[in-house]
């Protein structure tokens, strides 16, 4: 029998882990798994759960949404072979959940994944001298599109509720100058956005081609924006959003190990979705395969 540690944040998605909680747990029971359970109360719960109590069990799981997940593995982060980790996804964004194509705010289907699926090595980013994020560290526009756009658009539009609520704050924007050093050389200029991500989906707007992302390989994708200028400007970034071309002159998206980013002044940073603080110089950097995904 499976020793498995579930941690659940009961406030992710408006509380709707107990929708079909029980079935889930049955699932679970039915196919060899001891479960036992740890709810979060406060941020960092989860990834003192994780460190804390993480070796004694066979494989852990968390219910919320990315900021959960994130917490997780960076508990993880100091374990020498960590549990693999399986992700039943009830929060906002799910950007993690569209990359895995996990099934989102539905945990039957999603403990269906786990139990059926295999552990893939998952790179971690390094965010400064001793935090990390799951997936993305970003800062400048869209930030937090996904806790913005109201409800009633994300069911209407979909994915396109993002990109308006995205480009509608891009005028009250003001363009940061930014010194950028990547793998590859530096790129110094005013940017309105600057992220490094190990996902398809970034904040919820930008969907990378999934030729373009591999979650395992060591390398960060590096997603700049710059300042859009003028209005043609702006329908020139928009468009190379929807049409995943990504050629224009203005949206930059490159591949690297590492990035160092300085600024004039602090500027203000998200981690998987959650404050991440303000720093006016910050160095990103790719764990390579620390820990293990289920899907």
């Amino acid at each position: 029998m499976k020793k498995l540690m579930m941690i659940i944040n009961p406030v992710a998605g408006s509380g709707g882990y107990k929708l079909n909680f029980a079935e889930g747990m049955r699932l679970l029971s039915d196919n060899d798994y001891a479960t036992a359970l740890f709810f979060t109360r406060q941020k960092g719960d989860a990834t003192r759960y994780a460190r804390e109590y993480g070796k004694k069990f066979d494989q852990i799981a968390c219910i919320g949404g990315d900021g959960t997940l994130s917490e997780v593995l960076a508990g993880l982060m100091g374990i020498e072979n960590p549990p693999s980790v399986g992700y039943i996804p009830m929060g906002t964004a799910n950007d993690v959940a569209t990359t895995l194509r996990l099934p989102k705010n539905d945990i039957v289907g999603a403990v269906k994944v786990m139990i059926a699926g295999e552990p893939h090595p998952f790179d971690v980013g390094g965010f400064g001298e001793n935090d990390y994020f799951a997936y993305i560290a970003a800062f400048g526009a869209f930030t937090d599109v996904s806790y913005t756009t109201p409800q009633d658009q994300k069911k209407a539009l979909g994915h396109l509720a993002y990109v308006l609520q995205g480009m509608s704050v891009l005028p009250n924007i003001e363009p940061i100058h930014t010194r950028v050093e990547f793998d590859d050389g530096i790129i110094e200029t005013d940017l309105v956005y600057g992220s490094m991500s190990n996902s398809t989906s970034v904040a919820g707007i930008i969907k990378l081609r999934e030729e373009m992302v591999m979650l395992g390989d060591g390398i960060s994708e590096l997603v700049l924006v710059k300042d859009p200028g003028d209005m043609e400007g702006l329908g020139n970034i928009l468009s190379s959003v929807l049409s995943r071309r990504f050629d224009g002159d203005k949206l930059i998206i490159l591949h690297t190990k590492k990035a160092r980013f300085l600024f004039d002044h602090p500027v203000a940073w998200t981690r998987d979705g959650e404050e991440g603080g303000e720093y006016s110089d910050i160095t990103l950097v790719n764990y390579h395969r620390p820990v293990q995904l289920i899907f």
